[in-house]
């Protein structure tokens, strides 16, 4: 094939040869050709912006998911959300990452109404979590609503005692008049893990205020969306009566037993520390109440020989049939028929304090 005619006239240093090659390929139509080996600088910014986009988009999508699932898996998301209502709120959720939030909330004052509950209510029972759900019953209502007498569950989860539940009391500046306390684990001189958070953690407050800030997205998503909540033990707080209602979790049940036999070195701790803080408690001590909450090896051995140290009885019913949902809580029948009993026998005396004050 003949070259082109400016072929043979043109300079020797290769550019019409290359020129003759591109225009022997596409001699109509060079400039598509060159565009297309060559991405104009526009189109090479567009695409490398369209990527970074798309790349960080991506991103976003899988730290979303990431945090979602951490949420869903470890945090409030993996516990129930069906209790909440006008007068509860989240005390305890079992999930890894969210725990407890009754400590706080009271002891801050997250929680206002119930804080007023508390500190403004004729009779306050203290003690640990057998002591909530032993009286977080409809017998306990009902007996409250027939005297037309205020009253509040002021116990704890994670076995929580005097170390707290007395600088409560004295912080909330509680005007009951008696108080019912449930012997067990109570006047134990070890610090909770929540107790002395809430009590001596600088930063708790900022941790608490974000789970009270958890609990509305919680209950409007899990309430629009129930897939999105686990099945994780979840505990719910009354602010006017501080009762409890627990939703989801399994257990296995257990009845309850007593121990007879007495531990010496329990007693005499008990005895000594009572003697020390009974006196802090507000009110007359004729009007302080001891009891004890049926488990399994009841400690009852040990609560008498306390109660008759200190010159009190020990009203602590004992009724045949009684079962704990878990191996160390009354299940609801159970809390039912012992609390119905507790007040048969201690309501003489509730009353005659209440009626003296």
């Amino acid at each position: 094939m003949e070259s082109h005619p400016e072929a043979r006239g043109g300079r020797h240093d290769g550019t019409a040869a290359v020129g003759v090659r591109v225009a022997t390929l596409a001699p109509t139509q060079p400039s598509q050709v060159i565009s297309a080996a060559v991405p104009h600088p526009i189109h090479r910014h567009f695409l490398f912006t369209a990527r970074s986009s798309l790349y960080t988009l991506l991103l976003l999508a899988v730290a979303s998911a990431s945090g979602a699932y951490g949420v869903r898996k470890y945090g409030i998301f993996n516990c129930q959300a069906s209790a909440y209502g006008p007068d509860t709120y989240l005390s305890y959720c079992a999930a890894t990452s969210y725990g407890d939030y009754d400590h706080g909330a009271v002891w801050f004052g997250l929680e206002p109404a119930a804080t007023a509950a508390a500190a403004s209510s004729r009779v306050l029972f203290l003690g640990n979590s057998r002591t909530q759900f032993a009286f977080s019953t409809k017998a306990t209502a009902d007996w409250f609503s027939s005297i037309s007498k205020s009253y509040y569950l002021l116990g704890f989860s994670h076995f929580e005692n005097s170390t707290f539940e007395l600088p409560l009391i004295r912080k909330l500046d509680a005007q009951a008049t008696v108080y019912v306390i449930n012997i067990d684990s109570f006047f134990d001189r070890t610090e909770t893990g929540p107790g002395k958070t809430v009590m001596r953690d600088q930063a708790a407050m900022t941790r608490y205020e974000e789970k009270r800030r958890w609990q509305s997205i919680h209950e409007a998503s899990c309430t629009a969306v129930k897939a999105l909540c686990g099945n994780r033990e979840a505990i719910f707080r009354s602010r006017s009566t501080g009762s409890w209602v627990m939703r989801g979790g399994r257990f296995t049940s257990e009845p309850v037993s007593y121990n007879e036999n007495l531990d010496e070195g329990v007693l005499a701790s008990y005895i000594a520390l009572e003697k020390e803080l009974l006196p802090g408690i507000p009110g007359s001590h004729s009007c302080i109440i001891m009891t004890i909450i049926p488990t399994v090896k009841t400690e009852i051995g040990t609560a008498r020989a306390v109660a008759a140290a200190l010159g009190r009885d020990l009203i602590a019913p004992r009724l045949s049939g009684l079962v704990t949902f878990d191996g160390v809580h009354l299940d609801e029948r159970s809390a039912q028929r012992w609390s119905r009993a507790f007040f048969d026998e201690a309501g003489p005396q509730i009353r005659k304090c209440l009626n003296n004050r």
